[in-house]
Protein backbone atom coordinates (compact mmCIF):
# COMPACT_ATOMS: atom_id res chain seq x y z
CA UNK A 1 0.00 0.00 0.00
CA UNK A 2 2.65 2.71 0.87
CA UNK A 3 4.66 1.95 -2.42
CA UNK A 4 1.59 2.29 -4.73
CA UNK A 5 1.11 5.62 -2.63
CA UNK A 6 4.48 6.63 -3.43
CA UNK A 7 4.46 5.79 -7.41
CA UNK A 8 0.73 7.71 -7.54
CA UNK A 9 2.14 10.71 -5.57
CA UNK A 10 5.29 10.53 -7.81
CA UNK A 11 2.66 10.79 -11.13
CA UNK A 12 0.62 13.45 -9.81
CA UNK A 13 2.88 16.01 -7.76
CA UNK A 14 4.95 16.67 -11.16
CA UNK A 15 1.51 17.17 -13.31
CA UNK A 16 0.21 19.35 -10.60
CA UNK A 17 3.42 21.59 -10.28
CA UNK A 18 3.94 21.35 -14.74
CA UNK A 19 0.61 22.66 -14.47
CA UNK A 20 0.83 25.27 -11.81
CA UNK A 21 3.90 26.92 -13.36
CA UNK A 22 3.53 26.05 -17.12
CA UNK A 23 -0.59 26.24 -17.92
CA UNK A 24 -1.86 29.33 -19.52
CA UNK A 25 -5.02 30.67 -17.37
CA UNK A 26 -7.35 28.65 -19.73
CA UNK A 27 -6.04 25.33 -19.22
CA UNK A 28 -5.09 25.99 -15.58
CA UNK A 29 -9.09 27.38 -15.41
CA UNK A 30 -9.82 23.40 -17.03
CA UNK A 31 -7.35 21.38 -15.19
CA UNK A 32 -8.27 22.81 -11.61
CA UNK A 33 -12.38 22.52 -12.38
CA UNK A 34 -11.43 18.48 -13.37
CA UNK A 35 -9.87 17.71 -9.79
CA UNK A 36 -12.98 19.89 -8.86
CA UNK A 37 -15.66 17.89 -10.54
CA UNK A 38 -14.25 14.92 -9.85
CA UNK A 39 -14.24 15.55 -6.13
CA UNK A 40 -17.42 16.73 -6.84
CA UNK A 41 -19.07 13.73 -7.94
CA UNK A 42 -17.65 11.57 -5.46
CA UNK A 43 -19.63 13.80 -3.11
CA UNK A 44 -22.44 13.31 -5.14
CA UNK A 45 -21.73 9.81 -3.62
CA UNK A 46 -21.84 10.33 -0.42
CA UNK A 47 -24.89 12.33 -0.76
CA UNK A 48 -27.07 9.61 -2.15
CA UNK A 49 -26.98 10.88 -5.80
CA UNK A 50 -27.65 8.48 -7.86
CA UNK A 51 -28.12 7.90 -12.19
CA UNK A 52 -29.48 10.90 -13.85
CA UNK A 53 -29.79 13.20 -10.88
CA UNK A 54 -26.03 12.86 -9.98
CA UNK A 55 -25.32 13.78 -13.98
CA UNK A 56 -27.66 16.56 -13.92
CA UNK A 57 -25.90 18.03 -11.41
CA UNK A 58 -22.47 17.89 -12.28
CA UNK A 59 -23.73 18.96 -15.60
CA UNK A 60 -25.18 22.13 -14.38
CA UNK A 61 -22.07 22.81 -12.19
CA UNK A 62 -19.45 22.47 -15.38
CA UNK A 63 -22.02 24.94 -16.62
CA UNK A 64 -22.33 27.58 -13.67
CA UNK A 65 -18.01 26.93 -14.00
CA UNK A 66 -17.77 27.46 -17.56
CA UNK A 67 -19.98 30.72 -17.42
CA UNK A 68 -18.19 32.25 -14.31
CA UNK A 69 -15.15 31.93 -16.54
CA UNK A 70 -16.03 33.03 -19.73
CA UNK A 71 -18.06 35.76 -17.77
CA UNK A 72 -15.41 36.90 -16.13
CA UNK A 73 -17.18 36.22 -12.93
CA UNK A 74 -15.08 36.66 -9.66
CA UNK A 75 -16.19 36.41 -6.09
CA UNK A 76 -17.46 39.55 -4.66
CA UNK A 77 -17.82 40.72 -1.22
CA UNK A 78 -20.71 39.06 -0.36
CA UNK A 79 -20.11 35.61 -1.53
CA UNK A 80 -16.22 35.67 0.72
CA UNK A 81 -18.66 36.45 3.59
CA UNK A 82 -20.35 33.66 2.58
CA UNK A 83 -17.52 31.20 2.32
CA UNK A 84 -16.59 32.30 5.76
CA UNK A 85 -19.49 32.14 7.12
CA UNK A 86 -19.84 28.28 5.86
CA UNK A 87 -16.17 27.14 7.19
CA UNK A 88 -15.70 29.04 10.18
CA UNK A 89 -19.79 28.59 11.77
CA UNK A 90 -21.63 26.30 10.17
CA UNK A 91 -18.79 23.69 9.45
CA UNK A 92 -17.98 23.30 13.23
CA UNK A 93 -21.92 23.08 14.04
CA UNK A 94 -22.23 20.21 11.22
CA UNK A 95 -19.46 18.24 13.11
CA UNK A 96 -20.89 19.48 16.28
CA UNK A 97 -24.13 18.10 15.74
CA UNK A 98 -23.36 15.56 12.99
CA UNK A 99 -26.12 16.50 10.79
CA UNK A 100 -26.73 13.87 8.18
CA UNK A 101 -26.41 15.41 3.99
CA UNK A 102 -30.76 15.92 2.94
CA UNK A 103 -30.63 15.14 -0.29
CA UNK A 104 -32.14 17.24 -3.23
CA UNK A 105 -31.48 20.94 -3.09
CA UNK A 106 -29.52 20.85 0.25
CA UNK A 107 -27.12 18.42 -1.01
CA UNK A 108 -26.88 20.62 -4.50
CA UNK A 109 -26.30 23.57 -2.17
CA UNK A 110 -23.97 21.87 0.35
CA UNK A 111 -21.57 20.31 -2.94
CA UNK A 112 -21.06 24.25 -4.19
CA UNK A 113 -20.62 25.59 -0.92
CA UNK A 114 -17.42 23.09 -0.74
CA UNK A 115 -16.35 23.05 -3.90
CA UNK A 116 -16.76 26.44 -6.15
CA UNK A 117 -15.23 29.06 -3.41
CA UNK A 118 -11.86 26.67 -3.71
CA UNK A 119 -12.05 26.44 -7.65
CA UNK A 120 -12.53 30.36 -8.01
CA UNK A 121 -9.53 30.21 -5.43
CA UNK A 122 -7.43 28.50 -7.74
CA UNK A 123 -8.06 31.06 -10.12
CA UNK A 124 -7.95 33.95 -8.16
CA UNK A 125 -4.62 33.08 -6.54
CA UNK A 126 -2.90 32.24 -9.79
CA UNK A 127 -4.70 34.49 -12.31
CA UNK A 128 -1.37 34.42 -14.21
CA UNK A 129 1.16 31.64 -15.21
CA UNK A 130 4.28 33.48 -14.01
CA UNK A 131 6.22 32.33 -11.26
CA UNK A 132 4.74 34.60 -8.53
CA UNK A 133 1.25 33.78 -8.78
CA UNK A 134 2.25 30.05 -9.00
CA UNK A 135 4.41 30.40 -5.81
CA UNK A 136 1.68 32.28 -4.02
CA UNK A 137 -0.67 29.20 -4.81
CA UNK A 138 1.70 26.72 -4.14
CA UNK A 139 2.65 28.58 -0.68
CA UNK A 140 -0.98 27.88 0.44
CA UNK A 141 -0.97 24.48 -1.18
CA UNK A 142 1.99 23.43 1.08
CA UNK A 143 0.73 24.65 4.30
CA UNK A 144 -1.90 22.17 3.84
CA UNK A 145 0.74 19.23 3.02
CA UNK A 146 2.54 20.09 5.94
CA UNK A 147 -0.04 20.08 8.47
CA UNK A 148 -1.11 17.17 6.89
CA UNK A 149 2.05 15.41 7.04
CA UNK A 150 2.82 16.44 10.57
CA UNK A 151 -0.07 15.86 11.80
CA UNK A 152 0.09 11.70 10.69
CA UNK A 153 3.52 11.50 12.24
CA UNK A 154 3.28 13.81 15.14
CA UNK A 155 -0.49 11.79 15.74
CA UNK A 156 1.48 8.08 15.35
CA UNK A 157 4.47 9.23 17.51
CA UNK A 158 3.07 11.25 20.64
CA UNK A 159 -1.26 10.50 19.70
CA UNK A 160 -2.93 10.03 23.55
CA UNK A 161 -6.31 12.11 22.85
CA UNK A 162 -8.84 11.81 20.40
CA UNK A 163 -9.22 14.47 18.31
CA UNK A 164 -13.04 13.20 17.12
CA UNK A 165 -13.25 9.81 18.03
CA UNK A 166 -17.14 9.45 16.59
CA UNK A 167 -16.23 10.67 13.56
CA UNK A 168 -12.09 9.86 12.88
CA UNK A 169 -10.56 7.90 15.34
CA UNK A 170 -7.57 7.78 14.51
CA UNK A 171 -6.41 11.82 14.75
CA UNK A 172 -5.26 13.26 17.97
CA UNK A 173 -4.98 16.44 20.04
CA UNK A 174 -1.18 15.63 19.74
CA UNK A 175 -1.51 15.44 16.08
CA UNK A 176 -3.06 18.81 15.84
CA UNK A 177 -0.34 20.12 18.12
CA UNK A 178 2.54 19.04 16.01
CA UNK A 179 0.94 19.90 12.77
CA UNK A 180 0.89 23.99 14.11
CA UNK A 181 4.39 23.48 15.28
CA UNK A 182 5.24 22.39 11.48
CA UNK A 183 2.86 25.27 10.02
CA UNK A 184 4.62 27.73 11.79
CA UNK A 185 8.09 26.45 10.93
CA UNK A 186 6.58 26.45 7.51
CA UNK A 187 5.20 29.98 6.99
CA UNK A 188 8.68 31.25 8.75
CA UNK A 189 10.12 29.45 5.39
CA UNK A 190 7.86 30.86 3.06
CA UNK A 191 8.18 34.13 4.19
CA UNK A 192 11.41 34.18 3.87
CA UNK A 193 11.97 32.71 0.57
CA UNK A 194 9.27 35.17 -0.43
CA UNK A 195 6.72 32.74 -2.12
CA UNK A 196 3.98 34.90 -1.21
CA UNK A 197 3.69 38.52 -0.79
CA UNK A 198 0.52 40.15 0.66
CA UNK A 199 2.23 42.86 3.03
CA UNK A 200 2.01 41.65 6.12
CA UNK A 201 4.33 41.05 8.75
CA UNK A 202 5.60 37.92 9.65
CA UNK A 203 3.78 37.31 12.97
CA UNK A 204 0.79 38.56 11.65
CA UNK A 205 1.31 35.58 8.69
CA UNK A 206 1.80 33.16 11.77
CA UNK A 207 -1.08 34.27 13.41
CA UNK A 208 -3.32 33.74 10.45
CA UNK A 209 -1.73 30.40 9.65
CA UNK A 210 -3.00 29.20 13.16
CA UNK A 211 -7.13 29.58 11.88
CA UNK A 212 -5.52 28.25 8.40
CA UNK A 213 -4.58 24.99 10.20
CA UNK A 214 -7.62 24.87 12.15
CA UNK A 215 -9.84 25.02 9.15
CA UNK A 216 -7.77 22.03 7.61
CA UNK A 217 -8.68 19.99 10.26
CA UNK A 218 -12.47 20.58 9.86
CA UNK A 219 -12.15 19.82 6.17
CA UNK A 220 -10.30 16.88 6.47
CA UNK A 221 -12.79 15.75 10.01
CA UNK A 222 -15.74 16.81 7.19
CA UNK A 223 -14.98 14.62 4.36
CA UNK A 224 -14.40 11.84 7.03
CA UNK A 225 -18.01 12.60 8.75
CA UNK A 226 -19.38 12.72 5.48
CA UNK A 227 -17.63 8.97 4.51
CA UNK A 228 -18.85 7.50 7.36
CA UNK A 229 -22.30 8.40 7.57
CA UNK A 230 -22.73 7.04 3.85
CA UNK A 231 -21.55 3.99 5.13
CA UNK A 232 -18.13 4.22 2.78
CA UNK A 233 -14.20 4.06 3.52
CA UNK A 234 -12.92 5.91 0.45
CA UNK A 235 -14.87 8.66 -1.50
CA UNK A 236 -13.83 6.34 -4.68
CA UNK A 237 -10.39 4.73 -5.99
CA UNK A 238 -9.86 6.93 -8.45
CA UNK A 239 -6.14 7.44 -6.71
CA UNK A 240 -4.22 4.44 -6.39
CA UNK A 241 -3.15 4.08 -2.60
CA UNK A 242 -5.07 7.46 -1.50
CA UNK A 243 -8.63 6.85 -2.42
CA UNK A 244 -10.53 9.50 -4.05
CA UNK A 245 -9.84 13.00 -5.08
CA UNK A 246 -12.16 14.24 -2.39
CA UNK A 247 -10.03 12.42 -0.14
CA UNK A 248 -6.65 14.35 -1.43
CA UNK A 249 -8.46 17.95 -1.06
CA UNK A 250 -10.71 17.53 1.65
CA UNK A 251 -8.48 20.38 3.52
CA UNK A 252 -7.15 21.47 0.44
CA UNK A 253 -10.33 22.82 -0.45
CA UNK A 254 -11.41 24.37 2.88
CA UNK A 255 -8.21 26.42 3.09
CA UNK A 256 -8.00 27.86 -0.35
CA UNK A 257 -11.46 29.08 0.12
CA UNK A 258 -11.16 30.62 3.66
CA UNK A 259 -7.68 32.32 2.73
CA UNK A 260 -9.08 33.41 -0.98
CA UNK A 261 -11.91 34.88 1.61
CA UNK A 262 -9.31 36.62 3.61
CA UNK A 263 -7.01 37.90 1.04
CA UNK A 264 -10.03 39.22 -0.98
CA UNK A 265 -11.94 40.72 2.18
CA UNK A 266 -8.80 42.32 3.69
CA UNK A 267 -7.56 44.08 0.52
CA UNK A 268 -4.03 42.06 0.37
Amino acid sequence: MLLTRVLTALVLLPLMLAALFLFPAEAWAGFSWLIIVLALWEFSRMAGMAGAGKWLYLAVSSALAAAAWFGHYRLGPVEHALTLAFWLLLVPCWLAKRWRIRQGATAWLLGWLLMLPAWFAFLEWRPHPGAADAFALLAVMGLVWVADIAAYFSGKAFGRRKLAPSISPGKSWEGVYGGVICVALYVALVDHLGWIDIGLPIWALLLLALPLSAVSVMGDLLESWFKRASGIKDSSRLLPGHGGVYDRIDSLIAVLAVSNALRALGGM
